[in-house]
């Protein structure tokens, strides 16, 4: 039979008890009804049992309002993150944070069971009207709520899944912005990188964007390369990782980098390097060899390329509001520009490093017919992915070939 733990006072300690040595302490540990492994302290052992007590009350309680279908979507979706423990931790911290900051405070604290679907709609549209949303913003948010009303539904807590068909509802509204990233024209993306490379404010940017611009790669796995990553004399980029930078903990909204698998298994890929791309890596490694290379180690990486002038990671954030201050300072100049020479302006339209993404598969699906060589460059997980974009440039491509044909067929 084994022998009994014993607190300092003889008195023996039942299971999930114990007393620490440094300072009598007792703790008691307990797994909480997700799964998730919790304390509780307290310096006398009997109040620490009163706290069992309405432990074990409040685990049973809240199990019964969630049977009744009383409990709030806030103790459904608890329930539901709990089980997804097969979640990349960029996901999983994505997940929460959209929920925590849009959902959990409102709309969380409503009934399971008394949420309908025009309450699910007019939420949907509360986040658009009120809270400034994007579509494909809520379209995360619908990630997690769909599947959270699915488990209640499963668990016969509810008979119908509310969110069922509300994001369809609102993308057929007429006008309504659906968050679709539109690619920059030749001219455009010329005029981006022409002032950045010749602004004596900004060329030290120059590298990073025609990285961006000439890969299509996503910011965080530009943000995570090293120099092991490109092989220069082959002239390729080995993307394996990725950089995040999200809030960690959940008792803080600091914000930290961390490294992680990129967003797919098919975002695990070679890219080729054309001329520009190479030549901007060999500038900014002889600027690094000759004032420094970076000292950063993250997760036990080091060796990255693209640092800011702090010598820390850039952050993505960072990243976007330089391209806002590049864009804004090019078109004051250029309207003023094309004002003294009687023309057109080419006014660079508000974009961000995702768009330059877009923008490098646009270019690469009306120079390519290769769908598939497209999907693994770009490391889209799904073929309909880049599909959608190939249609996209393919409908402007008809247009410009029926011109071309009416402009060399005098026939009419």
């Amino acid at each position: 039979m084994a022998k009994a733990r014993k607190d300092n006072r003889g008195r023996a300690l039942r299971k999930g008890e114990s007393q620490r040595q440094s300072d009598l302490m007792y703790i008691y540990t307990y797994t909480d009804p997700f799964g998730k492994r919790k304390y509780t302290y307290s310096k006398d052992l009997v109040k620490l049992r009163e706290k069992e007590q309405k432990l074990l009350k409040d685990q049973l309680d809240g199990l019964d309002v969630y049977a009744a279908g009383n409990a709030n979507l806030n103790f459904v979706f608890d329930r539901y993150i709990s089980t997804k423990t097969e979640l990349r931790r960029t996901t999983y911290t994505n997940y929460m944070y959209m929920y925590d900051h849009y959902v959990r405070d409102s709309f969380g604290k409503k009934k399971i069971g008394e949420i309908k679907y025009s309450d699910v709609l007019y939420f949907y549209y509360h986040l658009i009207n009120e809270r400034k949303l994007q579509v494909n913003t809520l379209e995360t948010i619908h990630t997690v709520l769909h599947p959270t009303f699915q488990l209640a539904v499963r668990d016969d807590i509810i008979r119908n899944n509310p969110s069922h068909g509300v994001m369809s509802e609102i993308k057929k509204k007429p006008g309504r912005n659906h968050g679709v990233r539109h690619a920059l024209t030749v001219e455009q993306q010329r005029a981006f990188m022409n002032y950045t490379s010749n602004s004596p404010v900004f060329n030290h940017w120059a590298p990073l964007f025609t990285v961006l611009l000439g890969t299509g790669c996503r910011i965080g796995e530009i943000i995570g390369i090293r120099w092991e990553d490109i092989d220069l004399e082959k002239r390729l980029i080995n993307i394996n990782h990725s950089v995040t930078y999200y809030p960690r903990r959940a008792e803080t909204t600091k914000c930290e980098f961390a490294v992680s698998l990129p967003k797919t298994e098919a975002g695990i890929r070679t890219v080729p390097m054309m001329e520009p791309v190479y030549n901007a890596f060999m500038e900014e490694y002889e600027y690094q060899k000759e004032n420094g290379f970076s000292t950063v180690t993250l997760d036990g990486m080091e060796g990255f390329i693209f640092t800011n002038r702090f010598g820390n990671l850039h952050n993505p954030q960072a990243v976007n509001r330089t391209i806002k201050r590049i864009r804004e300072n090019y078109n004051a100049e250029e309207i003023l520009k094309a004002k003294k020479e009687k023309r057109e302006p080419i006014i660079i339209p508000h974009f961000s490093c995702h768009h330059l993404r877009h923008t490098f598969c646009t270019r690469f699906c009306e120079n390519e017919t290769n769908i598939k060589v497209i999907q693994a460059v770009m490391g889209h997980a799904n073929i309909e992915t880049t599909m959608d974009i190939y249609a996209e440039v393919t409908d402007m491509k008809k247009t410009e070939a029926i011109e071309k044909l009416s402009h060399n067929l005098d026939i009419f």
